[in-house]
């Protein structure tokens, strides 16, 4: 129930979603200067680099581990670099915006060679799904040279939080196990907070930045959907970890390393 409430909420309350049905309903009421005030709003967050200084936050809180970092018990990657659905489809694997989740995988298994590979995603379609991420991601993962009895798959999560606890029940991790999350940058804070709460020791590999940092220097892009698209995710990020806060699903506001 949480995850259909959730979801049919920030529908209608995403800032973009919320800009264009008060732009509509102005324009249908005839309050033109409501809805061009709409308008002033989705091109300023188009072109300027709110969603970034929103974002970057997010994704400096856990930095890359060191390179000389010891060998982790198991690498879990998180769902999100699949549009399982679309691939069913066409027939193919058909990755998406997070598909960094699922190549800097395939590297660190390479890099660690010992590591077990606990890949977590099933569907986020609210009427059910014909197939899951995750059996698309482990036949990728084999296709792409990970052996086969390395990889773990689970197949039933469909957000973060069942992300957390259904891998818990899958590996049923011990104190003495040390392990890797691979997930967006922007997406780790509370994937870390939600993992900790579930009883991993694990160490943050963060990928898929949208922000270009501290020594970057910001230029106005020609298209505006990248800015919006960015201002949705900080929006929706900084609202999940006060909502996961606030129902006790992690034990801080803002989890740090």
């Amino acid at each position: 129930m949480f995850f259909i409430a959730s979801k049919l909420l920030w529908f209608l309350v995403a800032p973009v979603n919320l800009l264009l049905i008060i732009a509509l309903a102005a324009l249908w009421l005839r309050r033109l200067p409501v809805a061009a005030l709409c308008l002033i709003a989705l091109l300023v967050i188009g072109f300027a680099p709110i969603g970034a200084w929103m974002i970057e936050p997010l994704e400096d809180r856990f930095p890359p581990p060191p390179p000389d970092m010891p060998a982790p018990y198991g690498i879990i990657v998180l769902g999100g670099a699949i549009d399982d659905e679309l691939g069913l489809s066409r027939g193919t694997t058909s990755l998406v915006e997070g598909a960094e989740r699922l190549t800097q995988a395939v590297i660190l298994a390479r890099r660690f060679p010992d590591a077990r590979i606990v890949y977590t995603g099933g569907t986020t379609a609210l009427r059910g799904a014909r197939s899951n991420e995750a059996t698309d991601a482990r036949e990728l993962l084999i296709a792409m040279g990970v052996a086969p009895e390395r990889i773990l798959i689970e197949t039933q999560s469909r957000n973060t939080d069942e992300n957390a606890r259904l891998t818990r029940d899958l590996v049923q991790p011990l104190a003495s196990q040390h392990w890797l999350l691979v997930t967006s940058a922007w997406h780790m804070t509370r994937s870390m907070g939600l993992f900790r709460k579930a009883g991993f020791d694990l160490a943050a590999f963060p990928v898929d930045y949208r922000s270009l940092g501290p020594t970057g220097r910001w230029e106005p892009d020609i298209s505006p959907l990248r800015g919006l698209r960015t201002f949705d995710l900080a929006v929706h990020e900084w609202v999940g970890l006060t909502a996961y806060w606030l129902t006790g699903r992690i034990d801080a506001w803002f989890p740090g390393p």
